[in-house]
């Protein structure tokens, strides 16, 4: 069983930061892709960003120059570094993971179970 556990959520002023963070756990054989999507109430979840095991990494064009994402391959960590932060990054954030679990090499995708980022004055 893997589990993704996510932490770092919560209420911050327009132009602040929030650093999301995210450690698989449990049987895990290698991790490919790691990312990051969220859902503002009323819309689809999208990509904000992702990270290739071999460090490539792609942004949504809105969080492009604000976030970074990075991992720590030895802890199964993801990160999230949020910077000038706006109303409009409101959401639900949840962490995505590609994870090989066994020598099959067949990957199995999971998710985390989402935390809330509010941006309001």
């Amino acid at each position: 069983q893997v589990q993704l556990v996510e932490s770092g959520g919560g209420l911050v002023q327009p132009g602040g930061s929030l650093r999301l963070s995210c450690a698989a756990s449990g049987r895990i054989f290698s991790i490919n892709a790691m990312g990051w999507y969220r859902q503002a109430p009323g819309k689809q979840r999208e990509l904000v960003a992702l990270i290739g095991r071999g460090g490539t990494i792609n942004y949504v064009d809105s969080v492009k120059g604000r976030f970074t994402i990075s991992r720590d391959n030895a802890k199964n960590t993801v990160y999230l570094q949020m910077n000038s932060l706006k109303p409009e990054d409101t959401a639900v954030y949840y962490c995505n993971a590609t994870i090989v679990v066994d020598t099959t090499n067949r990957p199995y995708d999971y998710w985390g179970q989402g935390t809330q980022v509010t941006v309001s004055s």
